[in-house]
């Protein structure tokens, strides 16, 4: 676990670019040429099983203590998302800052983390030093009704990252989620989010830079198959770019 702390600390990102990695789950680590550290829904630990009987079968390559991040981002309260295993050791330097949905306030409540937060709702817009972060709408059904979906602009490259989302095309309709430099996406089709087939179409739509699929092989439960987005998108999305991350590995935007 260790040695992907080490790559990514040491690791110089170019001024032109962000380095994006790719944690399993829906967890991506973004890092700036500045040196600056922002994680997206990291499930570092294996509470699902605990919790929900969800067992874990990827490996964990991060330990909570091992980086420090300056921006903790949380999608929604899901504990593959909000993992309250993880987040007190997160939150614990004192450094970094939380931004949240809604729904996570409670969770945060319930283990006491209560300084540094921001949360958010659709629509609102947090500006930090080396990132900004707008909400955006997502349908991830009625047991999750505040989640969002994240805008992020980081040193002049936008990543859209949908978060946990069923098949929407309305919500695709607003002009600033057209041609993103990446976007981020579940294709597990289970628990309200997109299949790869849905996946495939919504890249047809946004047409992005790049895509990277997420949501797939941490638990049994979820499904999600990368070999048959990579089939769906080359029949929907032809001419579309795209790219299956291994856990830990990284790419340029």
């Amino acid at each position: 676990m260790k040695d992907f702390a080490i790559n990514v600390l040491s690791k110089n990102v170019p001024e032109d670019k962000v380095g994006v990695y790719f944690l399993g789950q829906a967890g991506f680590l973004f890092k700036t040429p500045s040196g600056k550290i922002a994680v997206i829904d990291p499930y570092l630990s294996n509470c699902c099983e605990r919790h929900v009987g969800f067992k874990r079968l990827m490996p964990q390559i991060l330990d909570p203590g091992e980086i420090i991040f300056d921006y903790l981002l949380i999608s929604h309260a899901h504990y593959d998302h909000f993992d309250p295993d993880s987040v007190p050791i997160l939150m614990s330097n004192c450094h970094t800052e939380m931004i949240a949905a809604y729904d996570v306030e409670a969770e945060c409540q319930k283990l006491n983390i209560n300084d540094k937060i921001t949360y958010m709702k659709c629509w609102d817009a947090v500006a930090l030093d080396d990132i900004t972060v707008n909400a955006v709408p997502c349908d991830h059904g009625e047991l999750a009704p505040d989640a969002l979906g994240f805008l992020i602009e980081i040193n002049g490259k936008t990543i859209y990252y949908m978060g946990d989302t069923s098949f929407r095309p309305d919500l695709l309709e607003n002009p600033a989620l057209q041609g993103v430099d990446l976007l981020l996406l579940p294709i597990n089709g289970a628990f309200g989010n997109l299949n790869e087939e849905e996946a495939a179409k919504v890249v047809s739509i946004l047409k992005p830079k790049m895509t990277v699929p997420c949501h797939y092989w941490n638990f049994a439960e979820h499904g999600g198959n990368p070999g048959l987005f990579k089939t769906n998108m080359e029949s929907i999305a032809p001419d579309s770019a795209f790219t299956l991350m291994r856990q830990g590995e990284g790419i340029l935007i």
